[in-house]
């Protein structure tokens, strides 16, 4: 059983984000947040798999929200909703530790397909919109640190390979085609690469990769 945390300052959102969410035997939500301030608390408290969190609300935004959450070192992971495909808080948000981002009018079976993948480890997010978030912010992307270099140099050939392809958008059977891989290999060098890097999940692994100037900007 998945538990979701829904975290909205609109009423009639949260409440159609829990009808969807309910509709499914393998779900259940645990609360409603109307702001960032009651999200910390609740999930201290419930410790939801899942947060699903908006971005803009009154008082303590999601950016804030997530970024305490994870910091917590709880378990919970955090599904980061948004109206806007380029909304300026959503990179903003990847960065603080959310494990995904999603618009608000994404089909039902996305959302709910997210909130499963979120809940296994996985991280949400297309790889047209990954290229977009970090094109449109990529004069935000600070210098790169002597920390970064080192997690950089700590990295086979290969497994720069292999995050290359992740911050290009590939998916793990295309990284597998492309470079020759059994899928499951690609898993592994993806687990090392977290590891490596101290990222959390894959879009983190995207974000170092920017970073750290593996990767620039299109």
């Amino acid at each position: 059983m998945t538990t979701v945390l829904i975290v909205d300052d609109q009423a009639l959102q949260r409440m159609g984000f829990s009808m969807l969410m309910e509709q499914h035997p393998d779900m259940t939500v645990v609360g409603e947040a109307a702001n960032g301030g009651e999200a910390v608390r609740m999930t201290a408290e419930l410790r939801p798999d899942v947060v699903l969190m908006d971005v803009r609300m009154p008082g303590m935004d999601g950016i804030e929200a997530t970024r305490r959450i994870v910091e917590s070192g709880g378990r919970s992971r955090i599904l980061v909703l948004t109206t806007f495909d380029l909304d300026e808080y959503a990179y903003d948000a990847l960065r603080a530790g959310a494990s995904g981002f999603l618009l608000k009018d994404a089909l039902p079976e996305e959302l709910v397909a997210g909130v499963r993948a979120v809940a296994a480890g996985d991280a949400v997010i297309s790889p047209g919109l990954t290229r977009k978030l970090i094109d449109a912010f990529s004069d935000r992307l600070p210098g790169h640190t002597p920390r970064q270099q080192r997690r950089l140099a700590d990295l086979t050939q290969r497994e720069r390979e292999v995050l290359t392809a992740i911050a290009t958008g590939w998916t793990n059977t295309e990284i597998a085609e492309r470079l020759h891989l059994a899928e499951s290999t690609v898993k592994s060098h993806i687990s090392r690469i977290l590891a490596k890097v101290d990222a959390r999940d894959r879009v983190q692994a995207v974000i170092f990769a920017y970073d750290s100037g593996l990767v620039r900007p299109a």
